[in-house]
C-alpha cells in the first residue's frame, strides 16, 4: 500500500515557540493560516496610504468606543493567527496585554489588498467567517472598491456589498466613521 505524505500543520503555540527560538526574524512578514506559515507580500505605497487614511479616520471617530489595532495579530483558534491590516476591537482595560484578541473581540476587520486582494477573499475571508467576525471589509486598492461582508454563516457571509468610487460606507459598529471610497482610493 502506498503512503501519501501529509503536510505538518503548526499550532499557534508551536508558531510562537518558533518565534521565541529565533527561527523567524523580527521583520519577517509572515502569518499562520490554517496551520501553514505563509509569507506575505511587501506593502506598497498605495496600500500603506490606504491603511494610514483608515487608521486616522477610525482613531478620530472611535474615541473610547473601540481600540484601533493596525497590522497586529488576531488569534483564530489553534491553527490561525493572521495580521489583518486594521481591526476595530471591543475596548478592554488591558488593551489586550493579557492575551491576543480573538474573533469575538472584533467589531470590524479590514484587509487592504492590491496584489493580495484575491488571496484575502479566497483564503482569509472563510477564516474570518468561521471565527464569527461580524463585519469584514475587503479594500481593493487596485480596482477602487470596498466589499463589506457581514452576517457570517459557516465559512462565508450572507451579506456582501461592493462599494465603488462615489459611494460612502461606514462600519455598523462605528457609523460616525463614514469612508468616502473616492477619497480613500483615488484613481491612479
Amino acid at each position: 500500500m502506498a503512503v501519501q505524505p501529509v503536510a505538518h500543520r503548526f499550532t499557534v503555540d508551536e508558531y510562537h515557540r518558533m518565534a521565541e527560538a529565533g527561527i523567524f526574524g523580527e521583520d519577517d512578514r509572515i502569518e499562520l493560516l490554517e496551520g501553514e506559515i505563509v509569507d506575505m507580500t511587501p506593502i506598497g505605497s498605495r496600500h500603506a496610504a490606504c491603511v494610514n487614511g483608515l487608521t486616522r479616520l477610525f482613531v478620530e471617530a472611535a474615541g473610547d468606543r473601540a481600540i484601533v489595532s493596525v497590522q497586529n495579530p488576531l488569534r483564530l483558534g489553534d491553527r490561525s493567527e493572521p495580521q489583518p491590516d486594521l481591526l476595530l476591537l471591543r475596548p478592554r482595560a488591558d488593551d489586550y496585554r493579557g492575551a491576543l484578541p480573538e474573533g469575538g473581540d472584533v467589531l470590524v476587520l479590514i484587509e487592504v489588498g492590491d496584489s493580495t486582494a484575491a488571496f484575502d477573499a479566497r483564503v482569509k475571508l472563510p477564516l474570518y467567517a468561521a471565527a464569527g467576525i461580524r463585519e469584514v471589509w475587503l479594500v481593493n486598492v487596485g480596482d477602487g472598491t470596498i466589499e463589506v461582508c457581514s452576517d457570517p454563516t459557516g465559512r462565508d457571509y450572507r451579506s456582501r456589498q461592493v462599494y465603488g468610487r462615489g459611494a460612502t460606507v461606514a462600519p455598523e459598529a462605528l457609523p460616525q466613521a463614514a469612508v468616502n471610497v473616492a477619497t480613500l482610493l483615488p484613481e491612479g
